[in-house]
């Protein structure tokens, strides 16, 4: 596949905030605590659900692959940027440009499936509880883990080749912090609009139909709940839910504020925010949804600390 045409520069110039010299230190410090927190609270999660017995089932081994997903999604980006803004030279290389452009896209749409995933898991554990161990065997979760991974990574490919293959006439000068689609597409010397819509259906597919099912299976299990004559039950199932559906509002809002509407009709600063956002924050906070408002991760949080420090003594 060809990702280069002869417009294509040896390196892009990514100006992400340059223009506010005054902005450098703080969000030097932002990203770097950010991201800090982000690999010590996904792995924590990935430690956690793998060493504790307990938490061997399908909703574990789903939240397991998400945290891989969100430590992968961030240091596709963050070190870099990292990089660049503590030095005057904001480049980065085409073959590194072309990288970041399929990992963050593949990782992003994996993503977008893997939720919905787990809000399925979620309708099956609460709507057909006699039926979940049949259901969500060993098996079935590995073909659905297999089917997020690798039709996020065939999304990431067309629309990566799509995006590359658009001519520049020599512009590189990516307004943006790391190389994502709307960004590389302001570069193009052409008209872009056949572009867009190709890309604004694949968008559709991989935001859309998983964020329309995880609404479909959060319907069902609202009734479901509803029903449970325990207080207790009620309870818990919201608050197992509730965290995966503060996950799915803040991915799924910003990736769609992003990706569906046209390049030209988002605010320049504003659309740098957003993908900030979706790209580092909510890796960050997915982490902290999971294990606080979650008390079966806090248990075994608590075990494993336990069993550290009688190991120690």
């Amino acid at each position: 596949m060809n990702w280069a045409n002869e417009s294509s520069p040896k390196e892009f110039v990514l100006l992400g905030f340059s223009d506010k010299p005054w902005l450098q230190k703080p969000l030097f410090m932002l990203l770097l605590i950010s991201y800090t927190t982000t690999v010590f609270g996904n792995v924590s999660i990935m430690m956690v659900c793998i060493l504790d017995p307990k938490l061997h089932t399908p909703m574990y081994f789903f939240l397991t692959n998400l945290s891989i997903l969100d430590l992968c999604y961030t240091t596709s980006t963050v070190p870099h940027m990292l990089t660049n803004i503590s030095h005057n030279k904001k480049t980065i290389s085409y073959a590194g440009c072309v990288a970041q452009l399929i990992i963050f896209l593949a990782l992003g749409a994996t993503e977008c499936l893997l939720l919905a995933v787990m809000s399925f898991d979620r309708y099956v554990a609460i709507c057909r509880p006699l039926h979940y161990v049949v259901i969500m065997n060993p098996w079935f979760c590995l073909r659905m883990i297999a089917f997020s991974w690798f039709t996020g990574f065939s999304n990431s490919v067309l629309q990566s080749s799509l995006t590359l293959n658009m001519p520049r006439c020599g512009h590189q000068e990516v307004d943006h912090f790391f190389c994502e689609v709307p960004a590389l597409l302001k570069l193009s010397c052409a008209d872009t609009k056949p572009i867009v819509a190709e890309l604004f259906f694949f968008s559709v597919l991989i935001l859309l139909i998983p964020v329309t099912l995880i609404l479909i299976s959060y319907g069902f299990i609202a009734q479901a709940v509803l029903r449970i004559k325990s207080a207790e039950g009620r309870r818990k199932a919201f608050g197992t839910c509730g965290s995966h559906m503060v996950v799915v509002s803040l991915f799924f809002g910003t990736g769609i504020y992003m990706y569906l509407q046209p390049p030209s009709s988002t605010s320049k600063d504003w659309g740098k925010i957003v993908s900030l956002f979706y790209g580092i924050f909510t890796p960050m906070l997915n982490p902290l949804i999971y294990s606080l408002r979650n008390k079966d991760m806090k248990e075994a949080f608590k075990r494993l600390m336990l069993l550290t420090f009688y190991y120690k003594k």
